[in-house]
């Protein structure tokens, strides 16, 4: 089956209808012991968060902004895909495949879609214009979930370029943060033909320890950074990677579940200042999180963890690549690290300001790394 189907997103009511009675019935911890987030979100955050849910929320804003776009399903190695594809109406326009991560969707691009796609009407040059590919995630969004093992980040890519070469393009370039840039950079080990460049705002690079004494100031503070994180900040991928089943309950049971599981991430990860509100509108983080809790996605996007968190690792690639470091990122690898696995870097630059949702935080300065890195290939 080789069909691309359009696909318009409307919700039963009784979903909704659904949601908004678990969150009247919502029954709460007691609250956190500190006055941190040490001990995860705290209470008065959430419950603040999920009475502008039950009150004030309205998900058919959200579906109208990705019907917008033009959304799309088409079957891909056995699953259905869900896609946003967005042609540009600039003729010479570059094909560039954009891919999420977790705890993202495709809704964190939707600030972009516009400048990338048509620049001229951003006050940009046409010449940077792209023709854009969204897809969700294997068990993310609307795509299906995988029923058997083995939907990998390499089974992804390789996904991927059928979908490119499905809608015409027999050259294009690909992006990607999180999941998102070790799906580019397997596409990178594949090196079709088609492939001609990537741009990652994570790169998939770790330091070695053996080369400490050699670590500039800058290197070892990236290490003890990530070491802390390692320390502190993993338990949700320990919990995907090893159980994603028994998590998966809570997560498609409990609304306000769901959602404590992917803010904490908006405050940890983000540059936010300590207030994830301060980047996000509780519109676009429940935008998001909606789009894991109306498919119940909890654990079959948990199980990408289980799949590849322990087997994926980025062995060496020549295609041209691009990296925009953003501060608040979790990997923030200098260029010497980067350049043992991305052979080719073509493009470097360490950003002011930012953090791991970088086309959601900063829209604009996303959308100028692309142009940046990528005018070379247009």
């Amino acid at each position: 089956m080789s069909e691309i189907e359009p696909f318009v997103l409307h919700r039963p009511e009784d979903e909704l209808a659904d949601l908004r009675r678990r969150l009247d019935a919502i029954r709460w911890p007691e609250r956190e012991t500190v006055d941190d987030w040490s001990q995860g979100v705290p209470l008065e955050r959430l419950q603040e968060l999920c009475r502008y849910w039950r009150d004030n929320y309205d998900w058919r804003r959200c579906e109208a902004i990705l019907n917008g776009f033009g959304q799309y399903r088409t079957h891909l190695d056995g699953l259905q895909i869900h896609f946003i594809h967005v042609r540009s109406p600039e003729p010479g326009a570059l094909p560039l495949i954009m891919t999420h991560g977790w705890p993202g969707s495709v809704i964190e691009f939707h600030k972009v879609v516009g400048p990338l796609t048509d620049p001229a009407a951003h006050g940009g040059d046409p010449a940077d214009a792209f023709h854009l590919v969204l897809p969700s995630l294997p068990g993310y969004g609307f795509s299906e979930r995988p029923a058997r093992t083995g939907w990998t980040v390499e089974r992804i890519a390789r996904s991927w370029l059928t979908l490119m070469q499905r809608l015409g393009y027999d050259r294009f370039v690909a992006q990607g943060g999180d999941w998102g840039s070790a799906v580019t950079t397997a596409l990178a080990h594949m090196h079709p033909p088609q492939l001609a460049g990537i741009h990652l705002n994570m790169p998939i690079v770790f330091p070695n320890s053996s080369e400490a004494e050699e670590w500039t100031e800058q290197e070892a503070a990236v290490a003890a950074d990530m070491h802390r994180f390692g320390e502190e900040e993993t338990g949700y991928s320990t919990e995907q990677r090893t159980r994603p089943q028994t998590l998966g309950y809570g997560l498609a049971d409990s609304p306000v579940g769901q959602a404590a599981w992917i803010y904490e991430k908006y405050y940890a990860w983000s540059d936010c200042r300590g207030n994830p509100a301060n980047v996000f509108t509780f519109d676009e983080m429940l935008d998001n999180i909606m789009l894991y809790w109306l498919p119940a996605a909890g654990a079959s996007s948990g199980r990408l963890y289980w799949e590849s968190m322990s087997s994926f690792r980025g062995a060496p690639t020549d295609v041209p690549c691009g990296c925009s470091i953003f501060p608040k990122e979790v990997m923030r690898p200098s260029r010497r690290w980067a350049e043992r696995t991305y052979r080719n870097i073509v493009y470097w630059n360490e950003l002011d300001r930012g953090g791991h949702f970088a086309a959601f935080e900063q829209p604009q300065l996303f959308v100028e790394e692309l142009r940046a890195c990528f005018r070379q290939f247009h």
